[in-house]
């Protein structure tokens, strides 16, 4: 990929922005990797206006509520491979597998027309340590080290529906707005909440927390 950023994104105010985000989360990506982040942000909204992948339209919205609300978590994601569950539009699985190029990410979503996207995405982006699923998670095979969700159900949900992909010692990472102290209590006594992060998200004022969840002893 070309290592100069596109003429489409500087004149979009976008690549200024993200760099700035980055820098605000401690975050060092080489510019290929920020080209590619916002190429996939660009793909976001194209897909968007047939797809409804996303609310937002507005791109400085999207790169701040989206692409810099999954960098966020990017300095506490493992190395092992990692399983995005309710995908969607990608978030936050194509931007780890961009700013993380040896990390091995799977995304799994159950709608047609969202895995189609993040296929194209993958493609597209050239991104060779993404694999996409259309099926629905609880029929899914496999280990994983690290399965993430965002905006995906409740704890409790999510840990159900995940729990036999995840490997010996694994952990969930459960991206949430404000602290899910509700979710958190309606747990089941054997799964551990192992800790919780407030994030601070560049351009976003509202709460972001990643609860890290594990299965007790």
């Amino acid at each position: 990929m070309n290592h100069e950023l596109h003429p489409q994104t500087v004149e979009s105010g976008l690549a200024p922005a993200l760099a700035a985000g980055l820098a605000e989360l401690g975050l060092s990506l080489p510019l290929a990797a920020q080209e590619r982040m916002l190429a996939f942000c660009r793909l976001l909204l194209k897909w968007n206006k047939t797809y409804n992948l996303t609310a937002l339209r507005d791109p400085q919205q999207a790169l701040s509520h989206h692409l810099l609300d999954s960098l966020a978590i990017v300095p506490h994601v493992g190395e092992g491979a990692l399983l995005d569950v309710g995908a969607g539009g990608g978030l936050p699985g194509i931007p780890l597998a961009i700013a993380r190029p040896q990390l091995s990410v799977s995304l799994v979503d159950t709608v047609q027309k969202k895995a189609t996207f993040l296929q194209q995405a993958a493609i597209e982006l050239g991104l060779r340590n993404l694999r996409v699923h259309h099926a629905r998670v609880e029929q899914m095979t496999g280990q994983y080290a690290q399965i993430s969700s965002r905006a995906f159900a409740d704890l409790k949900t999510f840990v159900e529906l995940t729990r036999h992909l995840l490997a010996p010692d694994g952990r969930w990472l459960a991206m949430k707005g404000a602290y899910p102290a509700e979710e958190i209590a309606a747990l089941a006594p054997d799964i551990v909440v192992e800790r919780t992060l407030a994030l601070t998200v560049p351009g976003l004022e509202a709460e972001r927390h990643l609860i890290f969840l594990k299965v007790g002893a």
